[in-house]
Order: C-alpha cells, then structure tokens, then sequence
C-alpha cells in the first residue's frame, strides 16, 4: 500500500510495506524540507545488472544503524546565497542556475561544510553532508536495481543525458523530477551532490554506518548531472573530484544528524611504483663514458595485464611523460583508459629502479573518480623537487572541458603534496589546460609547462604557462605556438623556439616552426627543418646538458609517410621510415645529425596507438607521443607510448 501527502509543495510518499511505515517531515528556518531516512541495511555497489564500474565492487552489506534527516532537494540558489551573498554573482555562469529554485553550483567541497557549519550554527541542530553510504541507501530507498526506478530511468529525471564537451544550459529547478520511495527528489540527476567521505576503493564484509577514509585527494560526489550519459547516474556510480573544484555539475544537499562515530579506513598500502624506494642520492659519475657511445634495446614500460578494466585499462595507454629522479630511479606517467574521452581515464606510473633492467608492473598514481584526466607532465626541476601537472575535466572530454592540476614531490616520486588546482578556469577557448610532456627550466630558474590551445587558432596551438617562484604562481602567455603538443627550448638571449603539430599546407607539409623574442607574447611562425606529423604522433625537442639541442619525431604522418634520407655507417644513404633524433649544435639553425631510431629486427608490441608493429634496418616505430629526459649521466631515455629507448649523444653523432 502506497500513501501520498503534499507538503510545502513536494510530495511526500511514504511506504507502508516492509520496515518503514510513514516517513515524517520537517522544515527549517531557510525553508528547507528534511525527510526523515529510516534506520536499515542495503547492498551496496553495483549489484551487477547495470554493467557497474570496477570501483563500486566489491558489493557488500551495510547497515545504516541511526536515522537522519536528509533534504528533499538540492540546496538551492536562494539557501546558499543566505550564507553567502557573494555566490549570486556565479548565477548564470555558462547559463546556468539563474532563479532562486535552481540547485546551486560553483562550490566547493570546502564551501558546502561551511554552509553545513553556518546552518548548524543559525539552527542549533547538527547539519553535515551526507556519507557516501547514506547517500546511496537514501538514494536506493529500498530498491535494489540500477535506478531507484527500475533498471532504466525515465525521461523525466532527464536533463540533456549526453556526452558533451562544454556547458549546455538546462533548468536545474530543484524538485521537478518525481520523487523516489522516500519522498527524495534529483536523486538521479540535476546536479552532482558532494559527499562527505574521501574517495577510496571499496573494502568488503559486512559494515555499519562506514565514513571511508581518513585521507584522500578528491572528495565524492553522488548522482550524476545534466550533461552526461545516463550511466552516470545510477544509484551506485561513484564520482569525486578535488576538494577545492567547482564546476557548473556539482551542487550538495545535507543532512541533520550527529557524525558516526565509526572508524575511518587507514591509507591504502602504497602502489608498486611507490614501494621500496630509496632516497640516497645517486652517484652518476658511475654511469657511462661521456664520449663513448651508448645504446641499449628498448624497453617496454606500460606493464598492464591483458583484459583489464579499471583502474587499469589495456585497450588504450597513451600520453606518456617521463622524468629522472634524484636516486637515479626513473618515473613514468601516462593515462588508461578506454576512450580518450570518456570519463574513465586513470593515470597509472611506472617505475625503473636504478640499475634495473625491468619497470615496475603500472599501478594508479592519479585518481579523480569519472573525470577525463587528459594531458601530464613531469619535471625535475634539479633542485630536488619533482613536479606533476594534469589537466581534469568537468566530465567528459577535453579541450575547454579541463582545469589545470600541479602536485610536487621532495621524496623522488614517493610521497606527493595535495593537488593543487593552478588554473580551475573551464570553458573558454582562451584557455590551455591541457599540459605536454615538455616541461622545463629557463636559465633563470623560471619553469615553463607547455599546454594545448587548441581553440586559440586555425590548426590549433600551444601556449606557455609560467612561473617566476618555483611553482607558488603561475601566468599564461599571450601569444600562440604553431601547432598542438609542441616541444620548446631556450635560445641563447632568452628567444624561444618551438615546434608544433597539425597546420597541415600552411607550414608546406613541414613541421611548424614558432620563434619568440618576449617570453611567448608574440610569435614568428615558418615551415619547419622536417616532416609534419600527424594524429597519434608528438614529437620531442630538448636542450640536452651537454649544450647542442635535441628532436625526436617521425619521418612523417603515420597514413602517409615518404620517409627520410640517412646514412648508414658505410656511408651509404639510405630512406628511413619512423622514429629518428636529429641534433643541432647552433641552436636550431642547422640539424647535421639525423639517425633513426629503429629498435632492431622483429615485431614489437607498444601501446597507445602504435601497438604492434615490424622493425627493420630501415623501418623504426611509426607513432607514438614521445616524452624524454636526460639523467646527469649523460643518457637520453625517450619514451614512446609503450617503449623506453636508451642512448647518448655520441651514439647520436657516432658515423653511421
């Protein structure tokens, strides 16, 4: 039997079968109405008809000991603006939540607990966000299918349920969308709803009123939005993001009721890249003869096991960045995933010890629960400090979709400080959130993250962002690099040169060449030295220690490649097709040394989107987005989406 009751305009619903016989109400001071949520027991996780994500296993009971009070709705434009007038000015960003009744957006995890703390204060009751195991039962009442209305949700909880790469404007009136068994309205959809729990994965057994972590790097969000695949908003679909990120998707509602007293959940033990490390400062005067060539065969360092499907993903790695460390470990990050952009991506890293000849099986190293996470860098900035920076979507997709994110490191990649977010500005063409694998030093200590532009011109672009003060604030440049992904160096006086990707017949088929004399306002654009490359190819360019300047690339787009002319060590010219380095010793002007980079006779298997390929004397990898950097020892380890090459200079320069 099914009872029915209006109050302040929402209709209540309260269930006489099973365990709950009426379901009571309250309103506050703010005009807020609270639902009482029945102490009980579900299953939590994805129960397994919905195709679930790997983090919402393993299923398991959990018994919600204590009822609460739970909003009806989302807190609302007019609530929010009640605590903190200044909020009214995001009203409309993007073009939505302008009225009173539309959920609030743009706050953060740290803004919604204030609001939780200003309204316990104003009415002398305890008001806090929910965990993520209340949200879930509040959100399921009693159901056990992927939607609290069935397997499928119907159009009406639905606002623009697509994958889309920037804000669309929709009504977010809190309340509109029937409510479920227990008189919750937006449960699915609307907007996200920030959780109190940091995210982690899921420990089994049976457990009472569980609050997750006691620390963590991104804060979960519950329900899903306006703006994405439906998916998203099944009843045990785990999203999160950083603490101090505000989007146009995420909005709260709360809870009154004391905070559990339950135990929170210890750390995870470290990943595999982040055991056993040694912090002892490597001895590189050990390593190989400067003037003697150095060369060994690659190695493969995207260790993931076939068929997985969260957190790790073997369909699809790419994106690699690479970085050495002060013990003479190497680092390795790239991102998993099964689309580029979809909203599953992880990043995972991966290790090689000094004087290993094996990288650590991959292993998370960045995790923002259902973001697109496109785009890392690494850089040590031989100081002692290692830097990371990765772009973090809204949701789904990138380029306007990303805000740009730093972490750093005093421990050669163990331990990292808290994201940081150094850009959280989405949706504007002018902004370049998307870092590549190239960032670096001026002479003056000043450090330089390249980071995609696409919307800034026809062919799309790179700009620079920078920072004076060792990372604590950071500017963008002006002016514009020819080209997607580009590699840039210093030029002695302080002039940039830089080489992109992807302008096609404006740079005559050549790799396109960008040259500033102002630290990136202005730019002089020309055909480059080599080939142009095309998708599923990034090129390198990096001043090596030993002074003269480095390119690694491809002999030309992977569809349509002509090859290049070589020499081999008789002398003889040969055409060469794929990977090769070439070295210029007056700072870009002329590239006298050309040698591919063929990894020797036979198949290999890579990543990202070479995977399998055939080598010979004049055949070498034909794509991949290539990252390198030089140790104090004088190697040069280039990573392409799968291998790890290894070679010095005077292997380069040796006759070929």
């Amino acid at each position: 039997m099914m009872k029915t009751k209006i109050l302040t305009g929402l209709l209540i619903v309260t269930v006489s079968a099973g365990y709950v016989d009426a379901l009571e109400t309250h309103e506050n001071s703010l005009g807020m109405v609270l639902v009482q949520v029945p102490a009980g027991q579900f299953q939590m996780g994805d129960l397994g008809q919905s195709g679930g994500d790997f983090d919402e296993r393993p299923v398991h009971p959990v018994r919600i000991t204590r009822s609460f009070w739970m909003s009806a709705i989302e807190v609302t434009n007019a609530q929010y603006e009640q605590f903190d007038s200044n909020h009214r000015a995001l009203r409309g960003k993007h073009g939505l939540s302008r009225e009173d009744d539309e959920a609030v957006i743009f706050v953060s995890w740290h803004e919604a607990v204030a609001f939780c703390g200003w309204l316990s204060e104003k009415e002398g009751k305890t008001y806090r966000l929910p965990t993520e195991a209340e949200w879930e039962y509040a959100c399921r009442a009693g159901s056990t299918t992927a939607y609290s209305t069935g397997e499928t949700l119907p159009a009406v909880y639905q606002k623009n349920q697509k994958a889309v790469w920037q804000a669309v404007p929709v009504s977010l009136k809190a309340g509109q969308s029937p409510p479920n068994a227990w008189g919750l309205h937006d449960m699915h959809g609307n907007v996200e709803e920030w959780c109190l729990d940091w995210y982690g994965p899921y420990q089994g057994g049976p457990q009472a009123d569980p609050v997750g972590y006691a620390d963590g790097d991104c804060r979960v969000t519950r329900g899903g939005s306006h703006g994405t695949p439906v998916i998203y908003l099944r009843s045990a679909n785990r999203l999160g993001t950083l603490p101090t990120d505000r989007s146009w998707m995420i909005g709260f509602r709360v809870v009154r009721a004391e905070r559990s007293s339950s135990q929170l959940l210890p750390a995870p033990a470290p990943a595999v890249w982040a055991r056993d490390v040694r912090q002892n400062a490597c001895d590189w005067s050990k390593g190989p003869v400067a003037d003697e060539p150095y060369w060994k065969a690659p190695l493969p360092f995207v260790k993931v096991p076939p068929d997985s499907n969260g957190p790790l993903y073997s369909r699809h790695n790419h994106c690699p960045a690479i970085t050495w460390c002060d013990n003479g470990d190497l680092l390795a990050v790239w991102f998993s995933c099964n689309r580029e952009s979809g909203r599953e991506l992880t990043i995972l890293a991966g290790r090689l010890k000094a004087g290993s000849e094996a990288w650590t099986p991959a292993a998370p190293f960045f995790q923002v629960p259902d973001r697109n996470l496109t785009g890392s860098a690494l850089l040590n900035d031989g100081r002692g400090k290692l830097y990371f920076f990765n772009g973090l979507s809204a949701a789904q997709g990138y380029r306007t979709m990303l805000a740009l994110v730093m972490r750093t490191s005093a421990d050669n990649g163990v331990n990292w400080s808290e994201p940081r977010l150094i850009n959280p500005r989405r949706n504007d063409p002018w902004e370049s959130n998307q870092p590549i694998a190239s960032a670096f030093r001026l002479h003056d200590g000043t450090l330089v993250l390249p980071s995609d532009a696409p919307l800034r011109r026809s062919g799309g672009g790179t700009a620079l962002w920078m920072s004076r003060d060792a990372g604590q604030t950071w500017a963008i440049t002006e002016g514009t690099i020819a080209g997607i992904h580009a590699s840039v160096v210093e030029r002695p006086g302080g002039e940039l040169l830089a080489f992109g990707r992807n302008l096609g017949n404006k740079s005559d088929g050549r790799i396109p060449q960008s040259i500033s004399t102002d630290r990136g306002t202005h730019w002089k654009y020309a055909p480059g030295p080599f080939p142009g490359i095309a998708g599923g190819q990034r090129l390198v360019l990096q001043r090596l220690r030993e002074g003269p300047i480095l390119y690694a690339s491809f002999t030309g787009p992977y569809n349509n490649d002509e090859g290049m002319a070589f020499t081999d060590a008789e002398g003889n010219e040969f055409r060469g097709y794929g990977l090769f380095a070439a070295v210029s010793f007056d700072d870009g002007h002329t590239w006298p040394v050309r040698k591919l980079l063929t990894p020797g006779e036979g198949e290999f298997d890579t990543a990202g989107h070479t995977r399998r390929f055939r080598a010979d004397a004049t055949h070498a990898e034909p794509r991949g987005y290539l990252a390198a950097t030089q140790t104090p020892d004088g190697i040069i380890h280039l990573i392409s989406s799968g291998l790890h090459y290894r070679f010095n200079l005077a292997w380069l320069c040796e006759a070929r």
